[in-house]
């Protein structure tokens, strides 16, 4: 009798064990994703667009916001024309959770089709310059940045289509 209370008590014992085992086993969490590299992509038919407007004579600012409203400031005119205004989009994939910094490039110079240059300096970002990405992958994070043209008297800025590129750093941290 003796060794039977014994081996009740053992068996007992061992399935005290064996639930505290599993318990432990339940707070267990696994290893999040090893970090990748972030590839972003840039979407051809989503650049920086200021649209049409009209001179003055003494210039001003066209700056477009990153939600796609445009501000236009000075002796400028905002025309519609037909010619769309939008901020640029950029998409990131990345892991969930990555921790994103952005750095702007230089002052943009762009160039006139019948001469004259204008100048664009990056304006603000969708996110802000530092973000965590929060799409799961294949889905990318969107990034829209704006713009601030800076544009000269009508001497300086003949009419025509402007266009120059710009830079930006995405840097995963």
């Amino acid at each position: 009798m003796k060794r039977a209370i014994g081996n009740i008590r053992q068996l007992f014992t061992a399935i005290v064990i064996m639930v505290a085992q599993l318990a432990m086993m339940a707070d267990a969490r696994a290893q999040e994703p090893p970090p990748r590299p972030i590839s972003v992509h840039v979407d051809p038919g989503q650049g920086l667009i200021f649209g049409a407007f009209f001179l003055g004579t003494s210039g001003g600012t066209v700056t477009i916001n990153p939600d796609g409203s445009r501000v236009i400031m000075g002796s400028i005119v905002g025309a519609n024309l037909g010619y769309p205004f939008s901020p640029a989009i950029f998409e990131v994939l990345a892991n969930q959770g990555t921790l994103i910094q952005v750095m702007r490039g230089p002052d943009a110079i762009l160039t006139g089709s019948n001469g004259g240059t204008m100048t664009m300096r990056i304006g603000t970002l969708s996110t802000g310059d530092q973000f965590i990405t929060t799409a799961q992958p294949p889905t990318r994070n969107l990034v829209r940045v704006g713009g601030i043209l800076t544009v000269g008297s009508p001497s300086a800025n003949p009419v025509g289509a402007y266009s120059g590129t710009f830079q930006l750093t995405f840097i995963q941290e």
